[in-house]
C-alpha cells in the first residue's frame, strides 16, 4: 500500500504528530512518502526511515505548486495535515483515484477559542467580516471537501464542533494523537520552581495571561518559554516589565528532552484542539496546569494528573501554580 502524506508547514504540533505517524505507518510495511514544508523537514523524515521530498505550497491558491506533485500523488491513500494542504492536495488525490483522509489539527485563531465552549467574547476583537467569512465561508468549504473522504478530528471537542457545522457524520473518525513512550523526567528540585510553557507565540496560546500568573505565584519561580511566533517581543518586553524570570528559547527539535528539566508544565491556551506538548509533559511525568478548551479536558484529570482552570484568568491560574508550587 502506497501512502502520501502531504503537509506544507514547517514546524508546530501537526509535523510533530506527522514525524511520529509516518515512521510507525511504516514500519505496519507501507510504502510512505511525505511531501513536506522545505528540505530541511523532508531531511528530518529520512533520518527517521521515510522519504520524502520538499513540495512547497506558498500560498492557499498555490494551484501550480500543488500540481507539481501530480506525480508524486499517485497512491492509494493521501492523508493531508493542514488547511493549505487539505484545500490543494485532497482533489488532486481524489483525481488520480486515491482514498483521502485530512486531519484537522486545529481551526482558524478567530474561532479557536470556540472549541468545546460555543461562541466567546473575545470574538469581539476579530473583524466581523472576517469572522462571518471563517464561519459562513472557510467552514462549508471544509464541509464540501469533506466528502472527499475521511476527516479525522483528534479530539472530541473537535468532533462535536464539525458535527454541529454540517460535516457529514459518516465522514467523521474521532481518532487521538499517539506519542512514543518516554522515561519520566526527574524533576531538578531545589527552592526555585522550574516552571515551563511550549506553544506558538501568538494570542490564542495566552502566554500574557501566564506571564501575568507567574507574577503573583509568591514563589521563586523562573519560566522556560519553547517556541516562536510574532508575540515574542511584545511577551519578552512584558516579562521584564512584571519582573517575571521568563527565558524564551524559541523553537526547539529537542522539546521532549528539554521537558526533564521542569518541575511543572503549564498551557494557557484560549483555543486548542488535543496539544501534543501537553501529551508530551504528561507523558515525562509532570504534572501540568492548563484551561479548560478544546480537547484539553481529555488529556489533564482535573486534580489527578495536573489542575484546569478557565482561560483569560490569571488569579485562577497563579492560584494553580501556586498551590502546586
Amino acid at each position: 500500500m502506497r501512502v502520501v502524506y502531504v503537509s506544507s508547514i514547517p514546524r508546530g504540533g501537526p509535523v510533530s504528530h506527522l514525524l511520529q505517524l509516518g515512521p510507525r505507518v511504516a514500519a505496519l510495511g507501507a510504502d510512505v512518502l511525505v511531501l513536506c514544508a522545505d528540505e530541511r523537514l523532508a531531511g528530518s523524515f529520512r533520518e527517521r526511515g521515510v522519504e520524502a521530498v520538499a513540495l512547497p505550497l506558498r500560498h492557499k491558491l498555490d494551484i501550480a505548486g500543488a500540481l507539481r506533485g501530480w506525480d508524486r500523488v499517485n497512491a492509494d491513500i493521501v492523508h493531508t495535515h493542514d488547511r493549505r494542504a487539505g484545500l490543494l492536495a485532497r482533489p488532486l488525490g481524489r483525481a488520480r483515484g486515491a482514498g483521502v483522509v485530512h486531519t484537522l489539527h486545529g481551526l482558524p485563531e478567530e474561532i479557536a477559542p470556540r472549541l468545546g465552549r460555543g461562541s466567546v467574547p473575545g470574538e469581539r476583537e476579530a473583524p466581523a467580516l472576517r469572522l462571518a467569512w471563517i464561519v459562513h465561508g472557510y467552514l462549508r468549504i471544509e464541509a464540501a471537501l469533506s466528502r472527499l473522504g475521511t476527516v479525522v478530528a483528534p479530539s472530541h471537542a473537535m468532533l462535536r464542533f464539525l458535527l454541529e457545522h454540517g460535516f457529514p457524520a459518516r465522514r467523521l473518525r474521532w481518532i487521538p494523537y499517539g506519542i512514543e513512550p518516554r522515561p519520566p523526567a526527574n524533576p531538578p528540585g531545589g527552592s526555585t520552581l522550574v516552571v515551563g510553557t511550549a506553544a506558538n507565540l501568538e494570542p490564542w496560546k495566552g502566554i500574557d495571561v501566564l506571564l501575568d500568573a507567574c507574577a503573583h505565584v509568591g514563589a521563586p519561580l523562573v519560566l522556560h518559554v519553547f517556541g516562536e511566533g510574532a508575540e515574542r517581543a511584545a511577551l519578552e518586553s512584558r516579562a521584564a516589565r512584571l519582573g517575571v524570570d521568563a527565558r524564551f528559547h524559541g523553537f526547539v527539535a529537542d522539546l521532549p528532552d528539554r521537558l526533564g528539566g521542569l518541575d511543572l508544565f503549564v498551557l494557557p491556551s484560549r483555543g486548542d484542539n488535543l496539544p501534543l506538548a501537553v501529551m508530551e509533559a504528561l507523558a515525562a511525568g509532570l504534572p501540568v496546569v492548563a484551561t479548560r478548551v478544546g480537547g484539553i479536558p481529555e488529556l489533564v484529570g482535573d486534580g489527578e494528573t495536573g489542575l484546569v482552570v478557565d482561560p483569560d484568568d490569571a488569579p485562577a491560574l497563579a492560584a494553580a501554580i501556586a498551590a502546586l508550587a
